[in-house]
């Protein structure tokens, strides 16, 4: 990656991690879009889509609604495309998504803290809401906006440093590489699939969530 890579990646990083919850919540947060196109960036979008993909299936496990706590899976995502950039095939993508895994619940945390500030910011202003000053909502949500950008960019070049950090780090070899590769990928499934089954319950969700389950291995054996 040179410098011009590493400026988009911040950029778009940026940009998924205010997605997620301020604006334009366009659904480029979901770490296979935010992956994806990080991948593009920098040249590798094969890469990109793995650690998606992976990233993806965590996700899937979570609920963002209303006060809920849950990790920012889109500059994590865009953090470990940034690692594994380059590498051939699905090698690597453990320790991409490994990393990409820190920086989400990082991310977690500095929601949690941006949510303190922005409480803090309607309670100066209680008086003049309750006086109905539309200017004090504007300057709320200026304030929301801003601030969830800030957090965005910190955390997005919080994650290139880890990047940068592992990959100077020395190797893994081809052996740990993947055994790493099969214990995040298999933790990844098992997440996805709590996911699927606690959302589709019981009865008649739970036969079609069976039904989708075969038909894939069937694409999958019989391709």
């Amino acid at each position: 990656m040179n410098g011009v890579d590493i400026a988009w990646l911040l950029v778009w990083g940026t940009l998924v991690g205010v997605d997620l919850a301020s604006f334009p919540q366009v659904m480029i947060a979901r770490p296979l879009v935010a992956g994806t196109v990080a991948g593009w960036i920098v040249g590798d979008p094969a890469g990109g889509l793995a650690v998606g993909a992976v990233l993806e299936m965590f996700a899937l496990e979570v609920m963002p609604v209303g006060a809920t706590r849950y990790p920012d899976y889109g500059p994590a995502a865009v953090a470990g495309v940034a690692l594994i950039a380059g590498t051939e095939g699905l090698h690597g993508v453990g320790l991409g998504v490994a990393v990409g895994m820190l920086v989400a619940f990082v991310g977690d945390f500095t929601i949690h803290l941006m949510r303190w500030f922005n409480t803090e910011a309607v309670r100066r202003r209680v008086p003049r809401l309750d006086q109905g000053d539309i200017a004090a909502v504007v300057e709320i949500q200026r304030i929301g906006l801003g601030q969830d950008a800030l957090r965005s960019l910190g955390l997005m070049a919080f994650g290139l440093v880890v990047a940068w950090a592992a990959r100077s780090s020395p190797p893994l070899g081809e052996r740990g590489a993947f055994m790493l590769d099969a214990v995040v990928i298999g933790a990844a499934l098992a997440s996805a699939g709590s996911g699927a089954l606690r959302l589709s319950g019981y009865g008649r969700a739970i036969r079609w969530l069976g039904l989708g389950l075969a038909g894939g291995i069937a694409v999958i054996l019989f391709r």
